[in-house]
């Protein structure tokens, strides 16, 4: 597995919190950082394709060949993102691609969606320690990962 990653969009103020990058197939990538209004040391990640060619469904994820490459521009993001925003102390990934941004039990419906959020979740799983290499805390719950720096 090679270490390799996309050109990466940096965003023109520091603190904007979004960045993107195209893959050698095509698909153009957001990855944003959000604040909590109760916690603005508490961001939330979201990333997933933009491209027109999925009907404005935001955050959609694909696999053409490319998750190791996409998931390893995606810790360099995380990483420039941190060492811009060095007081964050919690992180927040959500693992389930729904496009209703409703949590919802395990139905025949939905089974698809959990398919999708349990198999992302298991890239955090293995991602999540190259990013945050020492001092966090991470915690798996349901279709979450939080991963909080230790005092």
């Amino acid at each position: 597995m090679s270490d390799a990653i996309f050109p990466i969009e940096f965003p023109p103020i520091k603190s904007a919190g979004v960045y993107y990058f195209n893959t050698s197939s095509g698909l153009r990538y957001e990855v944003r950082f959000g604040r909590r209004q109760d916690n603005i040391l508490h961001s939330t990640i979201v990333f997933g394709v933009v491209n027109d060619e999925f009907d404005g469904e935001e955050y959609v994820t694909t696999n053409r060949g490319e998750v190791y490459r996409v998931m390893n521009t995606i810790v360099a993001i995380v990483k420039d993102f941190i060492e811009q925003h060095s007081k964050v102390n919690i992180f927040e990934f959500h693992a389930i691609d729904r496009t209703d941004g409703k949590d919802e039990p395990h139905t025949p419906e939905n089974s698809k969606n959990i398919i999708k959020g349990n198999a992302r979740l298991k890239l955090y799983k293995r991602y999540l320690p190259k990013i945050f290499e020492t001092g966090w805390n991470f915690n798996f719950e349901g279709n979450n990962a939080i991963v909080t720096k230790k005092h």
